[in-house]
């Protein structure tokens, strides 16, 4: 028992990126994450760098403090399974469209009248109410549909590009679990569960157009879509002598010790930079000027000297660097550690602390199949029912791991 969702029972419905990602986070905090999966696995674990089939790296940091249970939904007795399941489960998460959870007699009403108590959340394409209800959805359609690339390109000056991770997947991710808990909290409020929808374009659009209404946000407008800030094309790290770095440079002070550090202070008082309004308005040359100068020194000379300055600073990593940078190697961030069956890998962190509950890795990331026979018996299936179940088809349990 460890976290603070400990006891916490989730049925996970779901694969690729989104949701299994969502079920991480609430895995992470202590939930005990029952991972449905059908006959041939979750497909991503088929995607990417591996040691052995269906253990892809993606499939590794996804689905770690999981356990593994095979059913085939299409089948009468795998249906049957999972009913009898959901009676004493906390929450059915699923992100299959809910036309397919409705073809597998598993749509809310039949759920809701199986636990009243569970919380059903589907993290699916789209809500149900438009036109693109019964259409499938993937991050880079919904980055494309929300209009993310075409603010990367007036960044860029280039053509529209999609943002070089799973953005969409993991943000909705992030909203799917927050959704969750808060029908949790409700529940203990009142008793009662309740069918919850986290939809990918609605949610991502929430996200992204915080920042990029901008102008549309006034009727009329008031100007252009886009937060002038984040497209300008010269906000970008700046080059060094032997990498790049970011620097976060705002208030009038800051730019005050920045001129020093730079050997520049009598910029201070020019009348051009001296507050936020006027340096608003020459922003294009205040990146030439620390443009020219900080590639005339090596990352960690600027480093030592804007850190020095109390400026926001830090040097550009690549993810390999970022493995040994020097604070992530400090909080443990990044570990090694003997998988039963993939040997030596490395392993992303538990970011959260917690006082009174702390969090800790209790499961290796699951082979599929891997804890059929246990998660059954847990869910009161009799060995032999869990014999029968098996020899149907509507379960299957990953041969033993050889030692």
């Amino acid at each position: 028992m460890a976290g603070p969702l400990a006891g916490l029972k989730i049925i996970d419905l779901t694969s690729n990126f989104m949701g299994p990602y969502a079920s991480l986070l609430l895995a992470d905090m202590g939930a005990d994450v029952c991972k449905v999966e059908p006959p041939e696995g979750d497909t991503i674990r088929w995607v990417g760098v591996a040691r052995n089939k269906g253990m892809s790296a993606l499939f590794l940091h996804l689905n770690r403090n999981k356990r593994s249970i095979v059913l085939d939904l299409k089948t009468a007795h795998g249906q049957a399974a999972i009913k009898r399941m959901l009676a004493s489960a906390d929450v059915l998460l699923y992100s299959l469209r809910p036309a397919a959870m409705a073809r597998l007699q598993l749509d809310y009403e039949q759920v809701h009248a199986i636990n009243p108590r569970l919380i059903y959340c589907g993290a699916f394409g789209f809500g149900q109410g438009g036109p693109y209800a019964a259409r499938p959805a993937y991050d880079n359609l919904i980055q494309a549909a929300v209009g993310l690339p075409m603010a990367q390109a007036r960044k860029t000056n280039g053509p529209p590009t999609y943002v070089a991770t799973a953005i969409v997947d993991r943000s909705v991710g992030i909203a799917t679990s927050n959704a969750i808990l808060a029908a949790l909290y409700h529940r203990s409020q009142t008793g009662l569960g309740q069918s919850v929808s986290v939809p990918m374009f609605e949610s991502f659009a929430h996200l992204v157009m915080g920042d990029h209404m901008y102008g549309q946000t006034f009727v009329p407008p008031l100007g252009d879509w886009g937060y002038a800030r984040m497209t300008d094309p010269e906000r970008q790290p700046y080059a060094t002598a032997d990498g790049y770095l970011s620097a976060e440079i705002v208030t009038d002070r800051q730019w005050q010790r920045v001129f020093e550090a730079i050997g520049r202070p009598e910029l201070a008082s020019d009348p051009r930079y001296a507050d936020l309004h006027s340096r608003g308005q020459r922003m294009g040359e205040l990146y030439d000027i620390l443009r020219g100068v900080f590639v005339t020194r090596p990352t960690a000379d600027w480093v030592e000297l804007l850190v020095a300055a109390d400026i926001s600073v830090m040097p550009m990593n690549t993810p390999e660097t970022l493995l040994s940078d020097p604070h992530m190697q400090a909080v443990g961030f990044f570990s090694e550690e003997e998988h039963p069956s993939e040997g030596r890998v490395r392993s992303i962190g538990l970011p959260h602390e917690w006082s009174e509950t702390p969090v800790a890795q209790r499961y290796p990331t699951p082979r599929l199949g891997e804890h059929t026979l246990e998660l059954l018996g847990e869910y009161g299936f009799s060995e032999d029912e869990t014999r029968e179940l098996i020899a149907s088809g509507g379960a299957h349990a990953a041969r033993p791991k050889k030692t």
